[in-house]
């Protein structure tokens, strides 16, 4: 495993790096010690005090932390396992760590200490969520390509990093200020994310709040309305609206030029090239199909065109790797404009149970296309479809775009532009999130502060029914009108504008996914009672997004809060759900929503053809209402049933994922 003190990154990254101490000697320091602070208290000051250290979970169920439940996260200063444990005991740096984080943090007075609070509140509504990979059972190479690819997490959150305006920012922050370098660290930005704190003035990671600038526009235009509009109208508007450039000039539209990522960012982008090179080199006739990619991603980082990287990329499956990784610009989210591609790395590894299902669903790709386009009627028309069902992956590592300060993307379809992408592409959907202990007690909780008790207690989830209800989202993206379907010669971001046109695709993906329910019911596929849990499941997914905000500080759209809106007040419209004046299912809350599991499906369906149709004749008006009357109103009923539901999810920190890798062999470190 490599240290940090060898890549000296500018931004590190908060993967952590399990290290387990042994068990050969017991500890030196009294076990009635360590018992003062629960487990979740604390991981919640050792973030706060940005100690690398996390109580992974207390194995024998004695309240009390011992060495070899520690684990020493990498990523943050003094990651190296043996100044906290050696040979199975505590040493005193950790003792006296442990002595800090059970007195109260400083508060600081005025102004500053205001911040400071603020500071603690934003990382209090994330709670360090760990996902672990134990990789003592790989071969060598497959260690050696884990070590090379942790390089290039920190090499994309630096890039990440550039994108978004915010690289020499963290080292304004001072040393001290140990609780606002964390928040940079978990945000990958001074800027506060999360619901109770992100529209607050005083709340960042520095005295003075800097200002929300991309690094991918030039900075003097970025304060004036319209800017992207601007651009795209500009004579090279094509060209400055491209996915993988940055944009550069004055005031003076004459001056705007679109630089590629290479030449712009030449030394990070040649210095991923390489790491991605020698990551393919230990492999030999090994993992053919892996080490292809790589070889191709190292070469679209210095060429810039990203199409041979995809066409590797989607010649990886479940059957020719035991890997999955993702490296390179994709996601449009995070741009003002949504033009730009933001660099992301994914590695996990394959998750055999995605055959099974691939095999189960294979034979009615047909089917589901053809049924999408009936509901979305002409011009749109049945096409035959090309892509591959979701693979199901293992999250190891996320980094830059793919990251998030709180909440994960639980599934991808991608490429999104360009003849991969327009046949078929590759979906994945991660399995390994959000299936902790701690996470699914809390989800639990959550539904049952919405949930009336008769739903509450009908229809529970197991667990899978969010596999299921993200396989099925990423199968959609690729049916119906979707990536380069145009309308009188116009593409959705040219018919909607990019934040809206993200947003019908999502809703799509998402609407469809439980429309696909039903469908595959009546083909055997899926058994009743099957269909209704991964339909609670998704109800559940909208409550959590609804409780984000509709938009975030800066004012950019939330897709997937706009998604979520849109199907609950939707459903509530069609009677399938309704606002009961008597208690949730935790007997504390009045007010809840009822389910009506009979008429939900047929409110599913009303929905989907609105969509469809919308996207189908490229109706900017249709799509604008559904904003207006779901996510923009004001004053009416669903308002208060969406500030409900707001305030009761935001009760809960959401989960922050940490990553671990622990078994490298000494030579793969």
């Amino acid at each position: 495993m490599r240290r940090m003190t060898l890549l000296a990154p500018v931004i590190a990254l908060p993967v952590a790096l399990l290290l387990l101490a042994g068990c050969a000697k017991k500890e030196t320091a009294p076990v009635a010690a360590y018992n003062t602070l629960g487990r979740i208290d604390f991981n919640k000051r050792a973030a706060e005090e940005l100690l690398p250290l996390f109580w992974s979970e207390d194995t024998n169920n004695d309240g009390t932390l011992q060495p070899g439940e520690l684990a020493v996260l990498w990523g943050l200063p003094d990651e190296d396992a043996s100044l906290w444990v050696t040979n199975g005991a505590f040493t005193p740096k950790f003792i006296d760590a442990y002595a800090r984080l059970g007195k109260p943090a400083t508060a600081g007075t005025g102004a500053e200490g205001e911040r400071l609070r603020l500071v603690r509140d934003e990382l209090a509504q994330g709670v360090v969520t760990l996902v672990h990979t134990d990789l003592s059972k790989d071969s060598p190479a497959e260690q050696q390509m884990v070590q090379h690819l942790m390089r290039v997490a920190v090499l994309i959150e630096k890039l990440y990093a550039r994108q978004n305006g915010v690289l020499e920012i963290e080292t304004q922050i001072p040393r001290e200020d140990v609780a606002s370098r964390a928040m940079f660290n978990r945000n990958q930005s001074p800027f506060c994310d999360s619901p109770r704190t992100e529209n607050v003035a005083a709340c960042s990671a520095l005295a003075q709040k800097p200002a929300r600038i991309s690094g991918l526009y030039p900075a003097v235009i970025q304060a004036e309305p319209g800017f992207c509009q601007r651009m795209e109208k500009a004579a090279n508007g094509k060209e400055l609206t491209g996915h993988f450039n940055v944009v550069t000039g004055e005031l003076d539209p004459a001056t705007w030029k679109a630089v590629p990522f290479p030449a712009a960012w030449a030394q990070d982008m040649a210095a991923v090239a390489q790491e991605l090179r020698a990551a393919a080199d230990g492999f030999g006739d090994a993992e053919p199909a892996l080490v292809a990619y790589l070889r191709a991603a190292a070469d679209s980082f210095a060429s810039n065109d990203w199409e041979p990287a995809n066409r590797a990329w989607v010649a990886m499956n479940a059957k020719n790797s035991r890997w999955y990784t993702r490296i390179g610009p994709d996601e449009v989210y995070f741009d003002p404009c949504a033009w730009k591609g933001g660099f992301a790395l994914q590695l996990a590894r394959i998750n055999p149970d995605s055959i099974a299902w691939q095999d189960k669903l294979e034979p009615h790709k047909t089917a589901m296309e053809q049924q999408i386009a009936k509901l979305a009627g002409p011009p749109y028309k049945a096409r035959k479809v090309q892509f591959k069902l979701p693979d199901f992956i293992d999250v190891v590592i996320n980094a830059g775009d793919q990251r998030k300060p709180t909440g994960a993307t639980i599934g991808q379809s991608l490429p999104n532009w360009g003849p991969v992408a327009a046949a078929g592409g590759r979906t994945v959907t991660m399995t390994n999130l959000y299936t902790d202990p701690d996470s699914v007690a809390r989800a639990a909780t959550l539904q049952a502060a919405v949930f009336c008790k008769a739903s509450d207690a009908l229809h529970a989830t197991q667990g899978k029914e969010g596999v299921l209800d993200s396989l099925l989202h990423e199968a959609a993206h690729n049916l119906g009108p979707s990536h380069d379907y145009s309308v009188a010669g116009k593409t959705a971001p040219q018919a909607f504008g990019g934040p809206l046109a993200s947003t019908l695709e999502e809703l799509k993906a998402q609407n469809s996914s439980l429309y696909l329910l039903s469908l595959l019911q009546s083909r055997g596929v899926l058994q009743p009672d099957e269909v209704l849990r991964t339909l609670r499941g998704g109800l559940a997914w909208a409550f959590g997004h609804i409780s984000r905000g509709m938009y975030g500080a800066d004012g950019t759209p939330r897709n997937y809060s706009h998604v979520a809106a849109i199907q609950v007040g939707s459903f509530i419209d069609a009677g399938a759900l309704s606002w009961l004046a008597e208690p949730a299912a935790n007997g504390k809350d009045m007010g809840c929503l009822q389910v009506d599991y009979d008429k939900l499906p047929a409110a599913v369906e009303k929905l989907e053809v609105t969509v469809l149709g919308i996207k189908s004749r490229a109706d900017r008006k249709g799509a604008e209402a559904l904003l207006a009357k779901y996510v923009d109103d004001k004053d009416d009923a669903y308002a208060g049933v969406k500030a409900a539901i707001s305030e009761r999810y935001l009760r809960s920190p959401k989960a922050s994922f940490v990553y671990s890798v622990s078994g490298l062999s000494a030579k793969a470190q």
